[in-house]
């Protein structure tokens, strides 16, 4: 054989014993990124299997709140209505509110005294205060005047409420330092009206002023979307 030849024959051996070790070396790191997938799957799979148990947790702890509330004010002399879905505290802003205003009457400062403990009493005080994100005070009106008169009506009076209750004067001071942590107001102006019981508007049922509360399940299903790359 030839010096040429010989050449040619060395150099394909060598190519030959290349392409077998190129070929493990991809296929080792395939199965490696394979092997890493499927790790990655198994614990967002726990995480969002986690999140469902917690989120179903969550949502057992708002019908339970929710019953409270009920059973809490079902004999109110002021005839708060309770949102069997939701849990929002619904009240006639007349009782705190001449029309029109949004200073709170002299008379309300009775009615909130007595009210918020009452309340917070469920939601703090019961075990469930780790579940309650957020708590509203939320104004509405009726339809007299435009949308942004309306909207800076209700955001007074909503604000008024809060002011007071986080107050020198409110006489429960214990419960103020939760407040702070969780309390905001909201303004919905005339936007979520009432009608009455023939489903007709009704102007003395838009005028209100609601507390809710906002439970974690909404960090938990945002949380729940980004694991799902949704």
């Amino acid at each position: 054989m030839n010096f040429k030849y010989q050449k040619l024959f060395k150099q394909e051996e060598e190519e030959g014993r290349f392409w077998p070790s190129f070929t493990d070396l991809l296929t080792t790191i395939l199965l490696c990124f394979m092997l890493i997938f499927i790790i990655m799957m198994v614990i967002k799979s726990l995480q969002i299997e986690e999140m469902k148990k917690t989120l179903d947790q969550i949502m057992g702890v708002r019908a339970e709140l929710v019953k409270q509330l009920r059973g809490e004010f079902s004999d109110s002399e002021y005839g708060i209505e309770v949102d069997e879905k939701t849990g929002a505290i619904i009240f006639d802003t007349e009782i705190l509110f001449a029309y029109d205003d949004a200073e709170l009457k002299a008379d309300s400062f009775t009615f909130l005294d007595e009210f918020i403990p009452r309340y917070l009493d469920v939601l703090l005080e019961s075990g469930y205060e780790d579940y309650i994100a957020e708590i509203i005070i939320e104004g509405h009106t009726d339809r007299d005047g435009d949308y942004l008169y309306n909207l800076e009506l209700a955001q007074d009076r909503a604000y008024s409420v809060a002011a007071y209750i986080l107050s020198e004067q409110f006489p429960y001071k214990h419960i103020q330092n939760e407040l702070e942590q969780k309390l905001t107001v909201n303004s919905k102006s005339y936007s979520d009206f009432r009608t009455d019981e023939s489903g007709n508007y009704s102007a003395d049922a838009s005028r209100r002023v609601e507390f809710k509360f906002r439970l974690k399940d909404e960090e938990i299903l945002n949380k729940t979307r980004e694991l799902l790359g949704e």
